[in-house]
């Protein structure tokens, strides 16, 4: 009758000790990633609520309507800053998957030193963006960089002052934010390539297929999943850059590298105009949701189709 009881009770203390082994996991899995789901919730309800509020200085209590809305879709700031997110986002998305792709490429035809290449490609990434930002206004500095570097080489009709120049200031951000995020879609890239069936690219180069057709006909059809991916990811950053166009340009020449984030900066801690900032800050959120939402949505239909398959 023991024996009975011991064993009937095994199969609870069995599933009582699996739980007891994995709590530790459970608490450092889920407890930081709830909290941190309930912070960004809660501030994003705060920052909803103060975007309908007369606040300047400080959070006060009323309600203004879309008032801060509409003041901040009229302001010459905000236009200048959505067009400039317009031909950013694109510029810098559409150039960092060229740059990444052709980057994977190269390494994967298994060259010679693809290691010491790929730590090269990859190192932007581990370096923040106002270091970046930093460095690059070093360079693109018309006083102190590649320009005066020419012309103390001897060609003194060389011209390079894009950082004080209106209108390719912005394309100074650009390419500061491609050499830092191309590593990134490279990663990506790579992985997809080693991951293509060896057998449908011998198949491809038995039929005659060059190297060029046997990529653009067979390879990069099966990377658009990534492709999508990277825009993403991409997108995301385009949409929230604040450090690298601080530390590079801080929105100028006067106003003319400005993007949503240095809006609400501006409007929040220059200008003490809380409630304004607060609806420039939801702004953009609704932005970022018309990428990511999107994204969800093809993410949750190719999950099903997966499943029924």
């Amino acid at each position: 009758m023991t024996d009975v009881v011991s064993t009937a009770t095994r199969p609870g203390q069995s599933a009582t000790s699996e739980m007891l082994r994995r709590l530790p996991e459970f608490l450092m899995i889920w407890v930081p990633l709830l909290l941190s789901a309930a912070h960004l919730v809660t501030f994003s309800i705060w920052t909803i609520w103060i975007s309908f509020t007369p606040s300047t200085l400080v959070p006060v209590t009323g309600w203004v309507g879309l008032r801060n809305y509409t003041a901040v879709l009229a302001s010459r700031n905000w236009q200048i800053a959505f067009d400039n997110l317009l031909l950013f986002g694109t510029a810098f998305v559409l150039f960092s998957l060229v740059t990444g792709l052709l980057l994977a490429i190269l390494l994967d035809q298994r060259i010679r030193g693809e290691n010491v290449l790929r730590t090269i490609f990859l190192y932007p990434l581990a370096v923040s963006f106002v270091v970046t930002g930093t460095v690059w206004s070093w360079l693109l500095n018309p006083g102190i960089g590649i320009e005066k570097l020419v012309h103390d080489l001897g060609w003194i009709t060389f011209k390079f002052d894009w950082l004080v120049d209106r209108d390719m200031a912005i394309w100074t951000i650009v390419i500061a934010a491609i050499w830092q995020s191309s590593g990134f879609a490279m990663a990506l890239f790579l992985a997809g390539l080693r991951s293509v069936d060896a057998d449908i690219i011998k198949a491809a180069q038995i039929d005659g297929a060059g190297p060029v057709r046997t990529y653009w006909r067979v390879v990069l059809p099966t990377l658009w999943p990534i492709t999508i991916t990277v825009v993403v990811v991409q997108l995301q950053f385009a949409i929230s850059a604040f450090d690298l166009v601080r530390a590079l340009t801080n929105g100028g020449p006067g106003i003319a590298t400005q993007l949503p984030a240095l809006v609400v900066y501006d409007l929040m801690f220059q200008r003490s105009q809380l409630g304004r900032g607060a609806a420039a800050a939801v702004l953009m959120l609704l932005i970022l949701l018309a990428v990511l939402l999107p994204y969800a949505a093809w993410r949750y239909l190719r999950r099903r189709q997966s499943a029924h398959a």
